[in-house]
């Protein structure tokens, strides 16, 4: 059993910069996995922010790209997501989530394993 626990969220202005970290542990194999990033904004269903694979493919939904980037160091079982220029619209509980497949899909039943959240709050 994998445990995924997010971590580096908080309060921050529109136009900056935070990172978001997940580590990684329990029965899986980090590496084998692809991992994504998911965010659920107050009132609304849970979306797909990015995703990593195994074999380092990247995809990023439309509303970050050139914003946000997401990276995997295999070697310490942790996930980032390096979030830049934030806008209010970016508030959101970020979520990080893991697949045992090397595929990437969008939605969130495609995900074996999730964290419990972290919050981010971007104000205007």
């Amino acid at each position: 059993q994998v445990q995924l626990v997010e971590s580096g969220g908080g309060l921050v202005q529109a136009g900056g910069s935070l990172r978001l970290s997940c580590a990684a542990s329990g029965g899986g194999t980090f590496s084998s996995m692809t991992m994504a990033w998911f965010r659920q904004a107050p009132g609304k269903e849970r979306e797909f922010v990015a995703a990593k694979t195994i074999k380092d493919v990247t995809y990023h939904t439309d509303s970050v790209k050139g914003r946000f980037t997401i990276s995997r160091d295999n070697a310490k079982n942790t996930l980032y997501l390096q979030m830049n220029n934030l806008k209010p619209e970016d508030t959101a509980v970020y979520y990080c989530a893991a697949r045992d497949a090397d595929t990437i899909v969008l939605a969130s039943t495609g995900y074996n394993y999730w964290g419990q959240g972290t919050e981010v709050t971007v104000s205007s």
